[in-house]
């Protein structure tokens, strides 16, 4: 960039930027975001960059064509909207939120066999999605093993399936194309072992147990277990004890994240800059609607509506399901209550605010 067009923008910023809470965004020559960021004081932040002579800051300078703003009523309001237009702009000096890395995911595909798949983001797909997870490594061995326990296949998509109750076409489709089928370790769709039926019982037995509604893969486990025992076959006894436990710690990060998110449906006050104050309706942990702290009884009464509605129950509470973009976002706000535990005072639940309106 040229010393007149570098000056040009910090024009730009000292005669227009304030300093209050906001997100901005540093442009390409070619129209693209280069980077997003926030910042309680915008003006001051932005001004910064232009003093910086080394560092990220002084490589997007360098690299800016133009620079944009968007002034936020709080912090919390810019940090959400910071990670929102980070996920839809992936800019390249973006690092934070534009890959989920250290988190992972149970993939439940969406095929005629579908498979358990651990995975690192979320596609816009028809599969099912549970976590997030931290230890994606671990978790491609404890998906390995509820695999096992509920007999479902884990073999290339592009294996063809043949179940049981199917029209028989080509006399080899009673070949079993792997070590787990052969073992009968996979119920072997792909060897006309069992039903369409039969093999969906398996999913959502699968299912159930990342949703927390059964524990009946631990408890085969475990009979399987005692078997190996009473015939004093004591190591494999210790492998299924291994499996068993590795399971529960499966369910046990389901759970936990699960219950954070349940307390993350929020009626949450916040003061904002100039007495523009807000009322953000959290839901799960996704900011599902921001209104004008009610100042009036046909204010409150219209916010009253909005709370009743939003927080209606639906039937992807219970199964802990989540899409990607949730999973982020959920993340996020429990990062911040984390960060700040005294917002938690001002935070009520849907219940609580409504009682005491």
């Amino acid at each position: 960039m040229t010393a007149t067009a570098l000056g040009k923008l910090r024009e730009k910023v000292r005669e227009g930027a304030e300093e209050r809470p906001g997100v901005y965004r540093w442009y390409g020559a070619d129209g693209r975001v280069l980077y997003v960021g926030k910042s309680v004081s915008l003006r001051s932040r932005l001004l910064s960059y232009f003093r910086e002579r080394t560092g990220k800051a002084a490589r997007i300078v360098a690299k800016a064509a133009d620079v944009s703003w968007e002034c936020k009523p709080n912090e919390f309001a810019a940090l959400v909207g910071e990670m929102r237009l980070i996920r839809t702009w992936q800019p390249e000096y973006n690092v934070q939120h534009r890959r989920d890395r250290s988190y992972g995911f149970v993939k439940v595909t969406k095929e005629s066999a579908p498979r358990l798949l651990p995975v690192e983001s979320i596609a816009n797909d028809g599969a099912a999605y549970y976590g997030p997870f931290p230890r994606t490594a671990w978790l491609a061995r404890a998906v390995g093993e509820l695999a096992l326990a509920t007999g479902l296949r884990n073999c290339p998509a592009r294996t063809s399936i043949h179940f049981d109750d199917q029209l028989e076409i080509f006399s080899d489709t009673k070949i079993p194309r792997c070590i787990r089928a052969e073992t009968r370790s996979c119920l072997g769709p792909c060897a006309g072992r069992c039903t369409g039926a039969e093999y969906r019982r398996g999913v959502r037995l699968a299912q159930a147990f990342l949703g927390a509604r059964s524990q009946r893969p631990l408890g085969e486990l475990a009979e399987a277990a005692r078997r190996a025992a009473r015939r004093l076959d004591f190591e494999y006894a210790a492998r299924l004890h291994e499996r068993i436990e590795t399971l529960r710690r499966l369910q046990g990060y389901l759970a936990g994240f699960r219950g954070q998110i349940e307390k993350l449906n929020l009626v949450y006050p916040v003061s904002g800059f100039a007495g523009d104050s807000r009322l953000y309706l959290i839901r799960r942990g996704v900011l599902a609607a921001e209104l004008p702290a009610p100042r009036s009884a046909p204010a409150r009464d219209r916010a009253r509506k909005a709370v009743r509605e939003l927080f209606q129950p639906v039937a992807a509470d219970r199964d802990g399901t989540l899409d990607g973009d949730a999973a982020a976002e959920a993340l996020l706000t429990v990062a911040w209550f984390n960060r700040h535990p005294q917002e938690w005072e001002r935070a009520q639940t849907p219940r609580q605010w409504l009682e005491r309106g």
